[in-house]
C-alpha cells in the first residue's frame, strides 16, 4: 500500500539566510517564552537550511563532503542551538557572516522535519539524552539527515562538543547505507573518543543508524565507543535485519523521547486558560472514551498526535500538538481563520509545539431530515471558505503520484481487475486536476470528526493537520474533498450539485462533475491503504473498527471502478 509521502520547500539559500538573520535578530530582543519559542523556530530554521545545503553538495558529489557552505551553516546551528538552551545571548553575527560569504547554490530543497511536524520530537529531549551520559571526552556528533541537523547541533551545543558531521542515509528503504568522501573517513577514524548517532526514529527497519555503525567499525571504532540517540525506545520495527538487530544490540542506546507531563501540559497554557483542575490525556485514540458500539469511530492510535483535555476554571479546553516552529504558526494562523468563518473551535495558544483550543461539546451530526439539510448547507460554506486557502503546486502530491497510489492500493487490496478499473476512471486525472489551483484542503472529511454545537451549527474539530501531513496527498484541488464529502456523507447527485454551486458563489470556480468522480476514486484509494495500515498495526479492541472502515472503502472503490 502507498500512503505515505514526504514534503519539503524549494528555497533560495540567500533569502532564507536573510529571513533567519531577521528572525533572529527579533528573538534576541526578546525575553522570556517568546523568546524561547523564536530561537527554537530559528534553530529549526538554520537545521533545515543546512540540510538542503548538504543534501545539494550530495547530491553534485553522490557522496557527503564537508564543503564550505554545509560547514558554516552547521556551525551556524550549533550557535543558535547554544542561544536556545541557554536563553540567553546575542545574535550570532559571525556565523551569519560566514556562511553569507560562502558560495551558495541558486535554490536547495528544504525537507520539513517530520518528527517536529508530526511525532513531537523535541531537541531539549535530545539535549537532556546528551546530559546524562558521562563522556570521557566530548563524543563526535553525527546526525542522519534531515532532522539529525538540528537535533545533533543540540546535542553538541549541549556537551560542548565540536561541530557535528550530517549525513544521508540512501538506499532502499530497509537496507539504508552511507556514502562519505575519504576526507571524511579521516576524520572519523581520526576521532579517539566516542561518537553518537542522531536521529528521529527508528522505523520500520532501524538500518539508518546501523549503516551509520557500520561505517564506523569498518574506521576501527569498537561499538562500546557508539552510541546510537533515537526518539524512542522501542528499537527497530519489523522489517530490521537480523544484521541491524545484531548491531543495534552492541551499541549503547539513549533514547531521547519527549512526553510532557500532565503537570507540564497545564503550566504552558495556565494564563490562557487559567489553572488546571484536571488533564486528561486524549492520545491514542482515549479520545472515543465516551463512545459505545458500533458509533465507536475508528482510529489509527500509533498515528494520533499526543493531545490532552484541560478543565480550568475558565473552562474545557483541548491542548493538541501542532508541530515545533514556523509548523506550529502556520497550523495558528489557518485555526484563526477556520474559527473566524465559524468553522473551527476558538484557538488561544500556541506553546511548545502545542495548540489549545477551546473544547466543543457534543456528538457527530445525524445526516437525516432538517439535521442532515442544515449540516450538508455548512459543509459548503466550510469548503468554499478552504477553495479560497491558496496553496503552492509542490506542497502536495501530482495526479501522477495519486494515481500511482491508486493502482498499487487498489492491486494490493484486491488484485489486477481492480486495478484497471481504477486505471480506467483516472485516465483523464492530470487534465481533471488542473481545472482548479491545489489549495489547503481539509483532506479527510470524516463524520466523527464534526461536532453539533450546543448552540446550533456544527464545527470541524480536526481541520488543521491533514493537508500538511505525513502522507502522499497534501495540498489538491478542492474536488478532493467534494469527493470526499460525497464519499463520508453518502451525497446524493442533488446535495453534490447545490455544494458545486456552492463552491462556485464563494471561490468563484467549482470543479466539474468529471473531476469529483476522479478524486473520489483517488480519495477511496487512499483511505484503504490508511486504513489497511491501521488494522495491520492496532489491538483487537481497535482494529475491529479499523477493519470496517476499511472494508467500507473497498466496497465504495469497487462501486466507482466498476
Amino acid at each position: 500500500m502507498i500512503v505515505y509521502g514526504d514534503r519539503s520547500r524549494c528555497v533560495s539559500p540567500r533569502a532564507e539566510l536573510a529571513r533567519i538573520a531577521a528572525a533572529l535578530s527579533a528573538a534576541t530582543a526578546m525575553r522570556g517564552d517568546g523568546r524561547s519559542d523564536r530561537m527554537l523556530a530559528a534553530l529549526i530554521d538554520c537545521g533545515e537550511l543546512a540540510q538542503g545545503l548538504a543534501d545539494a553538495a550530495f547530491e553534485a558529489r553522490k557522496v557527503d563532503e564537508e564543503t564550505p557552505a554545509a560547514l558554516a551553516a552547521i556551525a551556524l546551528t550549533v550557535a543558535v542551538a547554544k542561544l536556545w538552551l541557554q536563553n540567553g545571548g546575542g545574535a550570532p553575527t559571525a556565523e551569519l557572516d560566514d556562511l553569507a560569504t560562502a558560495e551558495l547554490p541558486t535554490l536547495v530543497s528544504c525537507r520539513i522535519p517530520e518528527g517536529y511536524a508530526f511525532y513531537g520530537v523535541h531537541p531539549a529531549a535530545y539535549a537532556a539524552a546528551a546530559r546524562r551520559i558521562r563522556w570521557g571526552s566530548p563524543p563526535l556528533v553525527i546526525g542522519l539527515r534531515s532532522i539529525g541537523v538540528s537535533l545533533a547541533a543540540t546535542v553538541a551545543a549541549a556537551v560542548a562538543a565540536a561541530a557535528p558531521i550530517s549525513l544521508r542515509p540512501h538506499g532502499p528503504p530497509f537496507r539504508r547505507r552511507v556514502s562519505v568522501s575519504n576526507e571524511l573517513k579521516r576524520r572519523l577514524a581520526a576521532h579517539p573518543g566516542d561518537f553518537v548517532v542522531v536521529d528521529e526514529g527508528p522505523g520500520l527497519s532501524g538500518s539508518s543508524f546501523a549503516a551509520v555503525a557500520t561505517l564506523l567499525t569498518s574506521l576501527g571504532a569498537a561499538p562500546e565507543r557508539i552510541a546510537f540517540m533515537p526518539s524512542h525506545a522501542a528499537g527497530p520495527g519489523r522489517e530490521a535485519s537480523a544484521e541491524v538487530r545484531r548491531t543495534w544490540a552492541s551499541v549503547r542506546i539513549e533514547p531521547a523521547a519527549w512526553s510532557p507531563s500532565d503537570a507540564e501540559m497545564a503550566a504552558l497554557f495556565a494564563d490562557a486558560a487559567g489553572p488546571a483542575l484536571t488533564v486528561e490525556d486524549l492520545s491514542g485514540g482515549a479520545w472515543r472514551c465516551g463512545w459505545r458500539g458500533p458509533e465507536r469511530p475508528p482510529a489509527w492510535p500509533a498515528q494520533e498526535r499526543r493531545k490532552a483535555r484541560l478543565v480550568a476554571r475558565g473552562g474545557a479546553f483541548v491542548a493538541r500538538f501542532a508541530g515545533l516552529g514556523r509548523i506550529g504558526e502556520e497550523k495558528l494562523a489557518l485555526a484563526r481563520r477556520l474559527h473566524d468563518g465559524g468553522f473551527a473551535p476558538e484557538p488561544l495558544a500556541l506553546r511548545n509545539g502545542f495548540l489549545l483550543e477551546r473544547w466543543v461539546e457534543g456528538r457527530p451530526p445525524v445526516l437525516v431530515g432538517d439535521e442532515r439539510a442544515a449540516f450538508v448547507a455548512t459543509v459548503a460554506g466550510y469548503l468554499g471558505l478552504r477553495a479560497r486557502l491558496s496553496a503552492g503546486p509542490a506542497e502536495g502530491s501530482d495526479p501522477a503520484a495519486l494515481r500511482e497510489m491508486a493502482l498499487v492500493n487498489a492491486a494490493e487490496a484486491a488484485g489486477p481487475q481492480l486495478r484497471d478499473g481504477v486505471a480506467r476512471r483516472l485516465g483523464r486525472l492530470e487534465a481533471l486536476a488542473a481545472e482548479l489551483p491545489p489549495v489547503r484542503i481539509d483532506g479527510r472529511l470524516h463524520l466523527w470528526e464534526w461536532r453539533r454545537k450546543p448552540d446550533g451549527g456544527f464545527v470541524k474539530t480536526d481541520g488543521l493537520d491533514h493537508a500538511a501531513a505525513h502522507d502522499l496527498v497534501g495540498c489538491q484541488s478542492i474536488a478532493w474533498d467534494l469527493a470526499g464529502a460525497e464519499v463520508e456523507f453518502d451525497l446524493t447527485r442533488a446535495e453534490s450539485a447545490e455544494l458545486r454551486r456552492s463552491l462556485a458563489m464563494a471561490a468563484g470556480a467549482a470543479p466539474t462533475r468529471a473531476a469529483v468522480e476522479a478524486f473520489s476514486v483517488a480519495y477511496c484509494a487512499f483511505q484503504l491503504g490508511w486504513w489497511t495500515f491501521a488494522v495491520q498495526s492496532s489491538p483487537d479492541a481497535d482494529g475491529c473498527a479499523a477493519r470496517a472502515r476499511r472494508d467500507f472503502y473497498l466496497e465504495r472503490l469497487r462501486q466507482l471502478a466498476g
